[in-house]
């Protein structure tokens, strides 16, 4: 098996049966696979026209049975060693005709249950093939304290040596990995390994147990009844914490099956508590130092940025054209900081060598060597569409593209940047917009800021136009404003003010005037339409 990666066996075992069930495998279960894209259906035409090797493992989302088998037959066109090897999906597995297009594709199909959700089995997927051989060999050598331990060879040491079924999950009770089960497996391990919350009346007695506040505040391993009116049985619970004072990094489970767990098998929790904890502790410090380095990659912590440096950490090309996505939210930002993960995921999905970066109230993604504008473009509005129906969050978008390369990544934060910052951007109706489109209303919101943050920039004769019109109770301001705008068209600014056309050729004389300007000068009615836009209307 080349380079050490993952089999299609072990991707299986680690899903587990309660997740995914093979459906057909042409080349067998030991074919290798290291890659991961999720698809929707408007995603598919897209990943035919990419040039080379498409991801070796595809989960489609939303794609009918119908969809998948064209998707199939256009993929045979490929070359064998450019097509993907496994297909996972929830709509095809009882489709003959799917099944023999993935046949004549050499593609195995795997079957997800309905139930399984998306952004649960996708990141289990790529940490599965982010897996070394190192960690895979450790769960299999029993050695817990091998540096290349990781949860899913954790869970399954733990489940081989206490005699029970594991979950090993997160604060919020997100399955990170998770022993095999067998048919003793009650509904709360089937539901949370589908990403399912347990059920409502066993989460309530926890609660009432005091469970929860026990692992939180506490090393103890708990042991937590069986509840046959429920079909759920007994537990051992660890919390995982570290730290001075302790941070809570999640939780074990241990569900017994059919046979009792072994009379050590809460000694060996409390072990496997500590070493989950150092798992996890070092990929909580991993991406803090990747965090840092595409903060400098997209210009936050200043220039001089080492590229190739940088480029060579992240496994990114530092050439190519690539394209960065601004995202901001329209009203409250905290949504929008709670859902950069959802974001990371849905841009994983599109490209899986996207970065995606929360910096301030705003989240950047950088799609390297993707140079259609169009079809980023059309990913974009579809994520924004997403977030909105997802989250209830209401955002704008500013994309540049193409990008010459990572060079040039800092640069073009800025541009989004100055896309999002533009009020007259805001206001133009379009939530997703780059800076091309919006570049008129970028440069021109940025002049008018320079010159109302500028006074030696405001004309002394504006002031004394907005003092005629307070000891005369004019509206000379107003009147040559509404001409200005009207293109110079007494008759269409005289209906926009509701006067007479005499009425307005009168203001105008008298502006004209107290100004002592020439409103048929073009280069009066340039700098008097910037000042009257820039410049306030000076106090008394």
């Amino acid at each position: 098996m080349p380079d050490g990666a993952t089999t299609l066996g072990e991707l299986l075992a680690a899903l587990d049966h309660t997740v995914a069930t093979l459906v057909d495998a042409p080349a067998g279960e030991s074919v290798p696979v290291r890659s991961v894209a999720l698809a929707e259906p408007a995603d598919l035409p897209e990943h035919l026209e990419t040039e080379g090797p498409l991801p070796e493992v595809y989960l489609l989302v939303g794609v009918d049975a119908d969809a998948t088998e064209r998707w199939l037959r256009e993929i045979t066109a490929r070359d064998p060693g450019q097509r993907p090897r496994v297909l996972m999906t929830k709509s095809a597995n009882d489709s003959p005709a799917v099944r023999a297009a993935a046949a004549e594709a050499g593609v195995a199909l795997v079957h997800l249950h309905r139930q399984a959700r998306w952004d649960q089995v996708f990141p289990l997927v790529r940490r599965m093939l982010a897996r070394s051989p190192g960690q895979r060999a450790a769960a299999d050598d029993h050695d817990l304290l091998a540096p290349d331990t990781d949860l899913f060879g954790l869970a399954q040491v733990v489940a081989k040596e206490t005699g029970g079924m594991v979950s090993i999950e997160d604060p919020q009770s997100h399955v990170l990995a998770y022993s095999a089960s067998d048919a003793s497996a009650d509904q709360l391990r089937i539901r949370s390994i589908l990403g399912r919350e347990g059920p409502s009346d066993y989460l309530r007695i926890l609660r009432e147990w005091g469970v929860f506040d026990r692992v939180r505040r506490s090393d103890e391993v708990v042991d937590v009844p069986e509840h046959p009116e429920l079909d759920i049985r007994r537990r051992l619970v660890v919390g995982i914490r570290r730290g001075t004072p302790a941070r809570m990094l999640g939780t074990i489970w241990l569900q017994q099956g059919d046979a009792p767990l072994r009379p050590d098998a809460a000694q060996v929790l409390r072990g496997a508590s500590a070493v989950a904890a150092r798992i996890i502790a070092r990929g909580l410090d991993a991406p803090s130092t990747e965090a840092l380095l595409v903060r400098r990659l997209f210009g936050a912590h200043g220039d001089g940025v080492d590229v190739p440096s940088v480029a060579a950490a992240l496994n990114l090309p530092t050439t190519g054209p690539a394209a960065v996505i601004g995202i901001a939210a329209i009203g409250p930002v905290a949504g929008l900081a709670a859902s950069s993960g959802l974001i990371r995921l849905h841009a994983s999905a599109f490209r899986d060598d996207s970065v995606t970066e929360a910096i301030g109230d705003r989240v950047y993604v950088l799609l390297p060597s993707y140079h259609s504008e169009h079809s980023v473009g059309s990913w974009v509005r579809r994520l924004v569409a997403q977030l909105e129906q997802a989250r209830g969050l209401v955002v704008r978008a500013a994309v540049a593209a193409p990008v010459a390369g990572l060079t040039a990544v800092a640069g073009a934060r800025a541009e989004v940047d100055r896309v999002l910052d533009s009020p007259a951007a805001a206001s133009s109706g379009s939530r997703v917009s780059t800076l091309a489109e919006a570049r008129t209303a970028v440069l021109l919101a940025e002049i008018l800021e320079l010159v109302r943050d500028r006074p030696p920039l405001h004309d002394p004769r504006l002031a004394a136009l907005d003092d005629y019109d307070r000891e005369h109770a004019a509206e000379l301001r107003v009147s040559v404003r509404a001409y200005l705008r009207a293109h110079s068209e007494v008759s269409a600014a005289a209906a926009a003010l509701r006067v007479h056309p005499n009425t307005l050729r009168y203001r105008l004389r008298r502006a004209e005037a107290v100004l002592g300007i020439d409103l048929a000068d073009p280069a009066d009615r340039l700098l008097l339409e910037i000042q009257l836009a820039a410049v306030p209307i000076a106090q008394p």
